[in-house]
């Protein structure tokens, strides 16, 4: 979230950088400011309170402690300490109105970033490689997918419902090929620890980056629960799956202080991911693209604030390392001012080219969220022994969609046949495939060795 008195003292500054995000989000400090102005209030009214007390409290002292005088300063000091813990009662309530008002506030966008409403508006940065070429028409992952029996929808549909798939055969093993393929290039190559983290969390985790309290609609909850032994009186416990590794990796230093000289940290992290995509009904709806569950490789960076632009261009490359290694055809899209995610305060969005549907698709998201999330995570570092601490910078990025990498390599390696030949850096993680590396009609009796 942003910094309460930097809002409250520079209100004019801070609306009006939110106002790049759209008229929403600028009346979104419509509350702060109200409520800034009854603390005020309230807090004047204490000092006033307070320094009352203390000029009683003097005069009662000089008082005859048996005089009639005496008894009514008593009396009125009592007043004025009742009425002291009436306006801090009201204080406290008013700073929770306002912290709690605060988490609805969108980040500023950077300085930077261009202006825009929508997608329409965001900025192409650059591409890499060419479309491909098919000297026939070219068939969307669901067709491809059905033929050569790696999905099966109607079962995915019979086990859980709408949005859910079960992969089969290759493209099972596909999925686990590209996770170990994108976890090996980020740990061997560009640095980062691997994370296995839970795939359930708590309330507070998804607050801290964001999900809660804007986003709670997107994300399935379960229900209430309590230990095999609770502790006497001990609560039930909500927990959630979990949207995006994003969430725990980024919780993993929630309420700590890091050594400054530790820093830069990076992890990556394989997990799967739960969204229930609300409002999304209708909107791609046919095959992998938009599941209520998916699989995803996230990359998470904790950087010193004058490290973080640079730490984040780093991580978009890395990410794009992904596409380039598997030879897909891809551009980088800076988002608008508009167009970003509440937390971002800048974002690149990597679009991987889709012959099937001959459109530019997304399949990472790469955000620099400046102290956004760690001050609601309260993640801070100290720069030397004895120094005040201060807050990080996070920074994430899908290192990739795995799923939608599926869909990419079948609808951009597809051949005339059906079959799909199999990018040359995933050949090490898929055993079985002969000298041609295709993925051919797949049999519910083979196995592979």
């Amino acid at each position: 979230m942003l910094d309460l008195r930097y809002v409250v003292e520079h209100l004019d500054e801070a609306r009006a950088a939110l106002a790049r995000r759209g008229e929403a989000a600028a009346k979104s400090l419509d509350p702060i400011a109200a409520l800034a102005a009854r603390r005020s209030q309230v807090i004047v009214r204490l000092q006033a309170l307070r320094e009352e007390k203390n000029e009683a409290n003097a005069a009662m002292a000089k008082a005859d402690k048996q005089s009639d005088e005496f008894k009514t300063r008593r009396e009125a000091l009592k007043r004025i300490s009742d009425e002291i813990k009436t306006h801090e009662g009201e204080e406290r309530v008013v700073q929770a109105e306002l912290e709690a008002a605060l988490l609805g506030v969108p980040n500023m966008p950077a300085a930077n970033v261009p202006d825009g409403k929508s997608s329409d508006d965001n900025k192409e940065v650059r591409r890499h490689g060419e479309k491909p070429s098919f000297a026939f028409t070219p068939k969307d992952h669901v067709d491809l997918g059905v033929a050569l029996g790696i999905f099966d929808f109607d079962r995915g549909v019979k086990l859980s419902g709408a949005r859910f798939t079960v992969l089969r055969g290759r493209g099972a093993q596909l999925e686990r090929a590209l996770m170990m393929f994108m976890l090996d290039l980020h740990t061997r190559e560009h640095g980062y620890e691997e994370i296995w983290p839970p795939a359930l969390v708590n309330e507070e985790s998804l607050r801290g980056t964001g999900q809660l309290p804007k986003f709670a609609a997107d994300l399935f909850k379960i229900a209430s629960w309590e230990e095999a032994d609770p502790k006497p009186d001990a609560p039930k416990r909500d927990l959630y799956l979990i949207p995006t590794a994003e969430v725990p990796i980024t919780n993993l230093h929630r309420d700590e202080i890091l050594d400054g000289d530790k820093l830069p940290i990076k992890y990556t992290s394989y997990t799967p991911c739960f969204r229930s995509e609300a409002g999304s009904y209708g909107k791609d709806t046919r095959g992998l693209i938009r599941q209520h569950q998916f699989d995803k490789v996230e990359l998470v960076r904790f950087e010193k604030p004058e490290h973080a632009e640079a730490a984040h261009e780093e991580l978009t490359r890395h990410a794009e390392e992904v596409l380039k290694r598997l030879d897909l055809h891809y551009r980088v899209m800076e988002l608008c001012a508009g167009d970003m995610g509440a937390g971002a305060a800048r974002c690149y969005d990597l679009e991987v080219w889709l012959p099937g549907q001959n459109a530019f698709r997304e399949i990472s998201s790469c955000s620099w969220f400046t102290d956004y999330q760690a001050r609601r995570a309260r993640i801070r570092y100290r720069e030397k022994a004895g120094e005040k601490p201060q807050l990080l910078h996070t920074i994430n990025g899908s290192g990739l969609a795995i799923g939608r990498t599926l869909v990419a390599i079948l609808e951009q390696y597809q051949q005339a046949d059906g079959s799909v030949r199999v990018p040359q850096a995933l050949w090490p993680y898929m055993q079985g495939l002969d000298e041609s590396h295709l993925i051919t009609r797949y049999s519910s009796s083979r196995t592979y060795t």
